[in-house]
């Protein structure tokens, strides 16, 4: 059963949603919507054991994808654009590949369909362990992680996740769940070998290795018409180490896609834009 997904949007004009990543929210791409939200109507939806969304059991990409398709259906969208980065960009994916019909294309942020090792475990293991509760500031909080992390996890990206609740501080999403269902998050399973024929989008940070030149064969067997792209001088968060190159690229893709004559109609095979800087 679908989660109905808590979500914020900006701008106006065409549909756009853009889909976080694992431990994120919404909120994460408020500046990207925001320059967005020039030109299109940007909705910044919570996964579900994320942000405000409600919790569930499983978090698997084929039930994360029919969220998505249920805000689709809820907010009358009718065919929007999906970016999707890391665990988002796996939902976008099966989502395009599931229910081809409901979009207008798809932009996937530094991740490819396949699967990849757990190595989030050990950091929810220590946020588990965490006593949030007894942390009487987000310094002491900020301190009592980097201890448990023994220093070794990437505290600009973990940091956030942590709010305050009334008189206590606790985490963003729902810990138990995403660890029961870590497995799930890391496979990528290929909805009956279909394929999606509409625009589609990759982009690899140059410093990431998420997207690899062996991954290219798998994206276009999967999307045929899928341009493979690369940024400059970015990670795996593309959007916070290049905010602005990523949004360029975005932009000039969602104005070529969206054109009634939309170049990607006339290729009829993918094309890599660029090697990995």
């Amino acid at each position: 059963m679908a989660i109905d997904l808590a979500c914020e949007a900006v701008g106006d004009g065409p549909p756009v949603i853009i889909l976080h990543g694992l431990f994120g929210a919404g909120r994460n791409w408020k500046r990207i919507a925001q320059a967005l939200g020039k030109t299109h109507r940007v909705y910044l939806p919570d996964a579900r054991n994320h942000g405000a969304s409600p919790r569930g059991q499983g978090m698997s990409y084929a039930e994360m994808a029919r969220d998505v398709l249920a805000l689709i259906e809820r907010e009358r969208l009718g065919r929007p654009f999906v970016i999707g980065h890391s665990m988002g960009g796996k939902t976008a994916m099966t989502l395009a590949l599931e229910h081809p019909q409901a979009l207008a294309g798809v932009a996937v942020v530094d991740i490819a369909p396949e699967r990849y090792g757990d190595q989030f475990s050990p950091y929810m293991t220590a946020m588990r362990g965490l006593d949030l509760a007894a942390a009487l500031g987000r310094q002491e909080a900020s301190a009592a992680l980097a201890r448990s992390l023994e220093g070794e996890a990437p505290m600009d990206f973990l940091l956030p996740r942590v709010w305050r609740n009334d008189e206590r501080f606790d985490w963003r999403l729902n810990l138990l769940a995403v660890a029961m269902c870590m497995q799930d998050l890391c496979e990528f399973q290929r909805p009956s070998r279909r394929r999606y024929e509409g625009p589609a989008l990759f982009l690899a940070g140059a410093y990431s290795d998420y997207v690899r030149p062996e991954s290219h064969a798998g994206i276009a067997r999967m999307f045929p018409q899928a341009r493979v792209h690369t940024i400059p001088h970015a990670g795996h968060w593309v959007h916070a180490d290049q905010p602005e190159a990523l949004l360029l690229t975005l932009r000039d893709w969602l104005e070529e896609a969206g054109a009634p004559d939309a170049a990607w109609q006339q290729q009829p095979a993918p094309r890599a834009l660029a090697a990995r800087a």
